[in-house]
């Protein structure tokens, strides 16, 4: 296993499947696609279980030569901060080809073309180890995102796929732009980790800062540019509103984890404050938009904005608890979002409606859905004991670590996500029947329970027993903090009406490894 390409054979494998969907029969297409991405999960598990959390360093790295003028590289490998998320983008994936069994009756193997080239680039995006490599996946994932909401999507399809992909591309050119300068400014390379050990100007920094900020912030997406979220989820299909929502918006998070901070560390702490500030406006934002929502995918858009700003908020608390939030959060809201998507699809499939008043009164009929829905939903609004609860924990409490008034201001998100989650379960679920056929409605199938029950399981085990999500992290997040400590001389943790606390907050272990008893 030392010498055989592992992270390599888990990126192509779904593009190689792409490409075999071409030559088979129409009607084993479905479970050709099926087989590929289940592979895909089962080779990637030895990344999660050979992944040794004592290294901060590049595991499982691979690089071979491309270009030689200029030198571009072949070159990928994981660290605690991409390998959860790999391992979440091949978990997810033969979910979203069971949704789509009986919901795409049409170009099936388009349809599961675009999927597995999606989850290659998904793969190679937190797998990329040179800048041009990271960009080529960065945008081939446009693509077939852009198909599966353009082509299979609903009534206003055409806008919603065309609105992503103007937003996506125009702050993807600003990355270029930024990847260019870097290159002459570090040394005329694209190794990503040699332009991260480069000490850039003072007055560099700030440009290149907002040049990644409008190219990841989109992506997330911060407030404001969230706009074209809602829109893409509500056109496009199950399956495409799943990986949107659990992988794609995690790309920009990524982004800000891998570059921002440890190649512009005096700019970030400079406009910490300002990214402080947006998180907070987009997790209040996001949970009063939700609220005022009457389409069930476009509540679960608008929470997915605010539940992002958590993670942003995590990011740049610039400490170990809140970072660690962050990814963990990465992680739980694509588990718990995703799966809010899936029970949406499934509903749809059965009452051809995604409003609230058309879905109503589901317990009695479908007793397995609302089981499934109530636990999503208790998840979505971090109940103790649920995934969700321990990302949002660590993140309120690097904030609080920052400000105490930014980590108070965060908690009306979490009342806010009760608000809306609780009332939309009273009504779908527990609410009396907008429609006599509601009654008959037949309650899931084995393949919905097939697909249901990972992410119930995941729901509470991350929840009860987190410290496997969490430890693979923390060699890599110290790290990644004391990179950024060292350029500021200490300086980032301090925030508006705490700066006190700096010491006691940058210098805590990971609160995941320490022993009962000790106090912050």
């Amino acid at each position: 296993m030392n010498t055989f390409p592992l992270l390599s054979f888990v990126i192509f494998l779904p593009l190689a499947g792409a490409a075999l969907l071409f030559a088979v029969r129409d009607a084993v297409v479905r479970s050709t696609a099926l087989v590929v991405t289940l592979i895909a999960f089962i080779v990637s598990l030895p990344l999660w279980f050979q992944f040794d959390p004592h290294q901060s360093q590049m595991q499982f790295a691979e690089r071979a030569d491309w270009i030689s003028l200029p030198p571009i590289s072949y070159s990928v490998g994981l660290d605690g901060i991409s390998l959860p998320l790999v391992i979440m983008t091949t978990f997810l994936m033969p979910l979203c080809v069971l949704i789509s069994w009986r919901s795409i009756t049409t170009r099936v193997r388009e349809f599961m073309a675009c999927l597995l080239i999606m989850e290659t680039a998904m793969v190679g995006v937190f797998s990329a180890l040179d800048f041009v490599l990271f960009y080529v996946f960065w945008e081939v994932m446009l693509i077939p995102m852009y198909l599966l909401i353009g082509v299979w999507g609903g009534p206003n399809r055409l806008y919603a796929a065309i609105k992503f992909f103007l937003y996506t591309l125009a702050g993807s050119v600003l990355l270029l732009v930024a990847i260019i300068v870097l290159f002459f400014q570090g040394g005329q390379t694209f190794d990503i980790q040699l332009l991260s050990k480069v000490e850039y100007s003072s007055a560099l920094q700030p440009w290149l800062f907002w040049a990644f900020f409008i190219a990841f912030a989109v992506k997330v997406p911060m407030f404001p540019f969230h706009t074209w979220l809602p829109d893409a989820h509500v056109e496009a299909p199950t399956a495409g509103s799943v990986v949107l929502a659990s992988v794609l918006l995690k790309m920009g998070a990524y982004g800000f984890l891998r570059f921002t901070l440890p190649l512009l560390p005096d700019a970030t702490a400079t406009f910490t404050p300002i990214m402080i500030a947006l998180s907070l406006i987009a997790i209040i934002y996001g949970a009063y938009m939700a609220l005022a929502q009457t389409d069930l995918k476009k509540l679960i858009a608008y929470s997915s904005v605010s539940h992002m700003g958590f993670v942003t908020l995590g990011i740049f608390a610039l400490n170990e608890q809140g970072i660690e939030g962050a990814i963990a959060q990465m992680v739980n809201h694509g588990v718990t979002t995703g799966a809010l998507f899936l029970c949406v699809g499934m509903i749809y499939e059965r009452t051809h409606s995604r409003l609230i008043m058309d879905n109503t009164g589901l317990a009695s009929p479908m007793p397995r859905y609302a089981t499934c829905l109530v636990i999503f939903a208790l998840s979505s609004l971090g109940l103790p004991g649920t995934n969700s609860f321990v990302g949002e924990f660590l993140v309120l409490v690097g904030t609080f670590f920052w400000s105490r008034l930014a980590a108070v201001i965060a908690t009306l998100g979490i009342i806010l996500a009760a608000a809306y989650m609780l009332w939309m379960v009273q009504r779908v679920a527990f609410g009396l029947p907008a429609k006599a056929q509601v009654s008959h409605l037949s309650d899931l199938n084995g393949r919905e329970m097939i697909i249901l029950v990972p992410l119930v399981v995941l729901v509470f085990w991350i929840g009860v027993y987190p410290s496997p999500l969490l430890t693979p992290m923390h060699q890599t997040v110290n790290r990644l903090v004391e990179r950024v400590e060292h350029d500021k001389g200490g300086l980032v943790a301090q925030g508006a009406g705490y700066g006190d606390t700096h010491e006691s907050a940058s210098r805590l272990p990971p609160l995941a490894s320490r022993p009962l008893g000790d106090q912050p």
